[in-house]
């Protein structure tokens, strides 16, 4: 079939609506946060048009630089987690009978359908003293009293690996189904362990994809906004949960318009070398 660019108005009317959705839900609202993020804040909570570039200089402070350092770094650490975990796991699935892997998906799938906010309470919960996992640690003898895991970095770290999890799975699931496991019994063949094997063939012939879904992983923990307050002390408070305290409790709507253009640029960046990550691995 020989493909050419749409010619008419009737060719263009399949993607009429997405792009008026586009534009109505992320371009309009985009541009106004834009505009409110150079408003000059007034006494009162209140702010008035201006064009000054106050908001974006607050940028450079070393609390926002703390918050921005520490929610990157956050953001990193799930990913890098979150795909050392996911990518064997997703190996060893797809190597699975075709009934085990509808079982497994199945059950990643009704973890999707979870709420952060049940995720948030259930972590809460479980890293709890009254009726957390020590009590378990307790009754084994490993601890001598229940002690409370949360809030705690490491609290807040399962939550968010936990949550994104399925994410990673089924990001990474289709491009190990399609890679050719011959490859893999060729270097066993030739003499290469199952641990070499996997870290000479197996990773270097994914590596655009495995990127591509870190940066994914990325984005999605950086924006982050509930798991930090349940299972964080504020010190782990991410740029999500400051955009919201400063239009909502500190009143200071442009400040906060500025640190949200930031983060959507971040994130439509990523997504962008995650974009280009992907196209490179097609053309290979």
């Amino acid at each position: 079939m020989i493909r050419r660019a749409p010619r008419t108005l009737a060719e263009h009317s399949p993607i009429l609506f997405p792009a008026l959705m586009l534009v109505v839900f992320f371009v309009i609202p985009f541009s106004l946060m834009i505009a409110v993020s150079v408003f000059r804040r007034v006494p009162g909570g209140f702010y008035e048009p201006d064009l000054v570039f106050a908001n974006y200089e607050r940028f450079l402070t070393a609390f926002f630089g703390g918050v921005l350092s520490f929610s990157l770094g956050l953001a990193a650490l799930v990913a890098v987690v979150s795909v050392g975990i996911a990518f064997p796991f997703t190996h060893r699935l797809v190597r699975l009978p075709r009934a085990g892997q509808i079982r497994w998906l199945v059950f990643l799938l009704s973890i999707l359908s979870l709420s952060e906010v049940i995720i948030g309470f259930a972590w809460s919960t479980l890293l709890s003293r009254t009726a957390g996992i020590t009590n378990l640690l307790v009754a084994l003898g490993l601890m001598e009293a229940p002690q409370s895991l949360s809030p705690s970095f490491g609290g807040l770290l399962a939550g968010l690996v936990y949550q994104a999890f399925p994410y990673t799975v089924l990001v990474l699931y289709p491009a190990l189904a399609r890679f050719d496991p011959y490859l893999v019994e060729a270097a066993r063949t030739l003499g290469a362990s199952p641990l070499r094997a996997f870290f000479t063939v197996l990773v270097p012939g994914l590596r655009n994809t495995i990127v591509a879904t870190t940066i994914m992983v990325f984005v999605f923990a950086l924006g982050s906004y509930l798991l930090p307050q349940l299972l964080g002390k504020p010190q782990h408070w991410t740029l999500s949960v400051l955009i919201t305290d400063q239009a909502i409790y500190q009143s200071n709507m442009p400040f906060a318009a500025a640190m949200a253009v930031f983060l959507v640029l971040v994130s439509l960046a990523l997504v962008g070398l995650a974009l280009m990550a992907g196209r490179r691995e097609e053309g290979a």
